[in-house]
């Protein structure tokens, strides 16, 4: 045999050799094959987290805005004594019967006074005006 010939036992060597390179080429990619195996894992359970909560956020039902505050009242004893009227009353009222109620002299100073003390709480909501002069409370 010539220098250049392979023996048997080399070719039988050089195989093992590779083989051995194979093996541990199979190991390391295993152990890849089980990383990304178990990232994929997380990551489909990830997912899967998201849709619960998104189908769980679609079932809940639209919240309702807040309910806007309730109007406040002016200070001033006249507003009181004008709501308490307008508590006993059965129909919407004018100022006129406003001063009536309220036991006022019907002169027109008074009644222009009851008038733009109504139409100042028809300003803030706490009475409405159905037409022109009549007031009333709103209804709940």
């Amino acid at each position: 045999m010539t220098g250049g010939e392979l023996t048997l036992g080399a070719v039988l060597a050089r195989l093992d050799e590779r083989v051995g390179e194979i093996a541990t080429q199979a190991e390391a990619t295993m152990e890849q094959i089980a990383r990304l195996t178990a990232q994929l894992t997380e990551l489909d359970r990830a997912a899967e987290e998201i849709r619960i909560t998104r189908k769980t956020l679609l079932e809940l039902p639209d919240p309702q805005p807040p309910a806007p505050p309730a109007p406040k009242l002016p200070d001033h004893p006249a507003y009181q004594q004008i709501m308490a009227v307008f508590a006993i009353a059965d129909q919407p009222m004018r100022a006129r019967q406003v001063c009536e109620a309220m036991d006022l002299t019907i002169a027109p100073n008074n009644v222009n006074n009851i008038r733009l003390k109504l139409k100042r709480l028809t300003d803030r909501g706490i009475l409405v005006e159905i037409e022109q002069g009549l007031f009333t409370q709103p209804w709940p």
